[in-house]
């Protein structure tokens, strides 16, 4: 077979994705509001209209969505092999981030969290010591972490304009190279059986938003391609701050707190509702689906009956804190 008729019929086994539509604004109003959201990231959230008795924060990777695993395994840790230069010690750094982002208590955290995280275990590990590889620092992406509240790309560029620093280059062009891979490679991905269904009876009862550490842009594709971006009146990713920034901006004063509900698949949602004294309803990773019935069926009900706070959430967290160790397998 000719090099032609090859790629003829390479492409026509595998098909390119078509690619999305532009999005085009006509609308004034919706222009000058997301003009506004540019400049002010947390407007939506200072602005969000109460009309509902009750209010509800969801996570969405691992949450609402298993796309947590391809997400982790098929984006982002090919791409931290190759900007932070560590194919010798590949296997180490693909346990270590597993480990960080999906299998500890650590899971759910901010990208950029994740990646000193994982920096500091591989350099960590002995057989790395042993082979005598040098995994950076990431000095820059440390400083900039210690003074920065909205770790998300768009402060990091900034950041890059005006100081330079190599580090925050390299960390740029690391978290854009994993947002082009997460959009080649995650869609058609549903949301976890029963959701639709909880958001649906939610509807009309609580003012539901979504508080997530991922980057709006994947988000409100996500919830918009499964037709879910509805029942959210907010739509909140890591350029908005930290999840209890989220919550605090939305909810906080507004709702009593036996009032105010995070559903979560990781101990941060968690601290995230403590932070805002707000119950948490636990998605257990690994078992998300009997998670999300059971909110249906009968967490739903107690919340909105007033019934959830005390032994029933102390039930459940006491369940979750036993699906995630706090220290690696390696190093026992």
């Amino acid at each position: 077979m000719s090099t032609g008729a090859a790629a003829r019929h390479e492409r026509a086994a595998f098909p390119l994705r078509p690619r999305r539509p532009l999005r085009i604004l006509f609308d004034v109003t919706t222009f000058r509001q997301e003009d506004t959201a540019m400049s002010d990231p947390q407007a939506p959230l200072r602005n969000l209209k109460k009309e509902c008795d009750f209010f509800v924060g969801i996570d969405s990777d691992g949450c609402a969505f298993d796309t947590m695993e391809v997400k982790h395994k098929a984006c982002f840790f090919p791409m931290t092999v190759r900007h932070w230069e560590m194919a010798s010690v590949a296997k180490h750094v693909r346990d270590a981030w597993d480990f960080v982002n999906l299998y500890s208590k650590d899971r759910g955290c901010n990208r950029f969290d994740a990646l000193i995280k994982v920096l500091d275990l591989v350099r960590e590990r002995k057989e790395v010591r042993q082979l005598g590889v040098k995994i950076h620092e990431a000095s820059g992406v440390r400083e900039w972490k210690k003074r920065e509240k909205k770790l998300a790309n768009p402060a990091l560029k900034a950041e890059v304009e005006k100081t330079g620093d190599p580090d925050l280059k390299r960390a740029l062009a690391w978290s854009l190279a994993i947002n082009e891979e997460v959009e080649k490679t995650v869609f058609n991905v549903p949301p976890f059986p029963y959701v639709r269904e909880s958001l649906e009876k939610m509807r009309g009862k609580a003012d539901v938003i979504v508080v997530s550490a991922t980057p709006g842009e994947a988000l409100e594709r996500e919830w918009a391609e499964h037709d879910i971006a509805k029942y959210a009146k907010v739509i909140a990713g890591q350029e908005m701050g930290k999840k209890d920034d989220h919550l605090r901006l939305a909810a906080a004063g507004r709702w009593p707190n036996d009032r105010i509900l995070m559903i979560g698949d990781a101990p941060g949602d968690m601290k995230a509702a403590r932070s805002v004294n707000a119950l948490f309803f636990p998605i257990n990773p690994g078992d998300e689906v009997a998670s999300w019935k059971r909110f249906l069926d009968e967490g739903l009900d107690r919340f909105l009956k007033g019934a959830y706070a005390g032994k029933y959430e102390e039930k459940l967290i006491r369940e979750f804190d036993k699906y995630l160790p706090e220290r690696p397998w390696w190093e026992k």
